[in-house]
């Protein structure tokens, strides 16, 4: 076997720390993928939805259980993608359950509309916060997103904390008001990335000219100490959030806990997730929570690396190409005391703390809760990013993936494991089993990208946002972003089988990586 790179129940309920999660040995879970109108800024559209909702419903699990999920694919609108696969953000993959990973045309196949798939994923000791959404097309961007949280009920942070339920859970991401396909037929006429029509935050979101739909609340009682969980669940963007007068401990990033952190304004990239303990300890009252988007990056040599200049960042992208209904001004929701009036805050809309006064999150600062020294490499890697002017595709060291006709798993299974084996589109890479793999990153454009790791996590040795190598006690997560500066990651080949490598979820920051057949 070889290692492919980003390659009895009983009836108990128990109640973790305001949560109410099922110690049954399985947690049974049906989507139904579905299309139906939404409007999440106050503009109607026709989207994919799981079980008519967007975002889909919150997945609860508790460790140890093994998630079993039925997907039905009930689509019938043909101006998006109709067939579907989901792919679980974070959730380890074992050899023997490879085929539960759901990374089109890599290790499972997409299923059309009238067919069912059940994926069944033992979570073993993971905890945290995960998400899942559509993997086939730009079919996320259409809708097809929710949360996954995996409860640890002694959870070794929970000192810190007294609330983390449903009411704690927050996402924040980009929108738009066009259909993947006519999103990506534009972008592949006018060599631009789309630009979002808003920013939503719990799904809820203005935009310039449009109605004023009321900003999603989060409430919390005085006095109480609550574990927010922040989800990226948009197709592109980044985004930047504060709350107003309220400080945030981080203690999870991607799905690992972390020493407490305190910080008033932190970046979260597509696709990554983190907790933070916020203590309700002001006046009664409505607070702005700011998630100002600074993720609207050009590929003119153009980006935005710094939190506080997305102050002006409203209408622009790639190369002057605008979207007139984009105001990152209109990005925010709010915090909401119990006994406070049911209104907006009263205090102006800011880009939250800045100067002296913006302590911001660093990633270079996360320390794991139970560090594990990173190995050290067997193998290394140099990736460099590059998009050609007149070409609709990414690259890597100059190869540009395209899906193959035969997917990669079913390749592995007939027995097809050499490198002559695969074309060169297919970026296919081969290793050894339990071996330590080195990727450093290259981004001569300085385009942030969020780079994922599906079925795994790895150590992030070099962060984008420091110049420090380390190995002793590095962050382990799966998205980082790369960009004007150089990351290097490890991780280790004992998941035999062949998983997407970082290639494939380029398309974290933008649609022309998501051109798949």
């Amino acid at each position: 076997m070889f290692s492919f790179l980003l390659a009895f129940l009983g009836l108990a309920l128990v109640s973790v720390w305001g949560a109410t999660v099922s110690t049954e040995s399985k947690r049974f879970v049906t989507l139904d993928i579905v299309n139906g109108p939404v409007a999440p800024d106050g503009f109607t559209r026709v989207a994919v939805l799981a079980n008519g909702t967007f975002p889909g419903p919150p997945i609860v699990a508790t460790k140890g259980q093994t998630l079993v999920v039925k997907v039905n694919n009930k689509l019938t609108n043909e101006t998006m993608r109709v067939s579907t696969s989901i792919n679980f953000e974070g959730i380890f993959i074992d050899s023997k359950n490879i085929f539960n990973e759901g990374s089109s045309f890599v290790t499972t196949c997409p299923f059309g509309p009238g067919e069912s798939y059940t994926y069944t994923l033992p979570l073993g000791n993971q905890t945290g916060s995960f998400w899942y959404h559509g993997q086939l097309g730009q079919q996320q961007s259409d809708g097809l997103m929710g949360t996954l949280i995996v409860y640890d009920p002694e959870d070794p942070l929970a000192h810190l904390y007294d609330i983390d339920d449903a009411s704690t859970i927050l996402t924040v991401s980009d929108w738009l008001h066009t259909d993947s396909k006519t999103a990506l037929a534009g972008y592949i006429a006018t060599q631009t990335n789309p630009v979002p029509d808003c920013g939503l935050f719990n799904a809820k979101g203005r935009f310039n000219g449009g109605p004023e739909v009321e900003y999603a609340a989060v409430s919390v009682a005085q006095g109480k100490r609550y574990r927010f969980r922040l989800f990226n669940i948009g197709f592109r963007s980044n985004f930047v959030v504060s709350i107003d007068n309220h400080t945030m401990t981080i203690i999870e990033a991607d799905g690992v806990a972390t020493e407490p952190n305190e910080v008033n304004i932190l970046t979260i990239h597509a696709g990554q997730r983190y907790s933070f303990v916020v203590n309700a300890n002001q006046p009664i009252g409505n607070y702005w929570i700011s998630q100002w988007s600074n993720g609207l990056f050009s590929r003119n040599n153009f980006s935005l690396t710094c939190w506080d200049e997305i102050f002006f960042s409203d209408a622009f992208i790639n190369g002057g190409t605008k979207n007139a209904n984009l105001n990152s001004t209109l990005s925010r929701g709010i915090l909401r005391y119990d006994g406070a009036p049911t209104e907006e805050p009263q205090t102006p809309m800011t880009a939250g703390p800045q100067g002296a006064a913006a302590v911001a999150l660093r990633e270079a600062d996360l320390v794991p809760l139970n560090p594990i020294p990173a190995p050290e490499p067997d193998f290394n890697m140099t990736f460099t990013t590059f998009m050609p002017e007149g070409v609709t595709k990414w690259e890597i060291n100059n190869v540009s993936y395209i899906p193959p006709s035969v997917p990669t798993l079913v390749k592995a299974l007939n027995g097809e494991t050499s490198p002559e084996d695969f074309n060169v589109t297919e970026n296919t890479f081969l290793f050894p089993m339990n071996k330590t793999v080195q990727i450093e990153f290259k981004d001569p454009i300085n385009e942030g990208h969020p780079f994922h790791l599906h079925g795994m996590n790895f150590w992030v040795v070099k962060s984008n946002s420091s110049d420090v190598i380390n190995t002793v006690n590095p962050i382990r997560r799966d998205v980082v972003i790369t960009g004007n500066n150089t990351v290097i990651i490890r991780f280790r080949t004992d998941k035999p089988g062949p998983l997407p490598h970082p290639l494939s979820l380029c398309c974290r920051s933008g649609f022309g990586d998501w051109r798949w057949p």
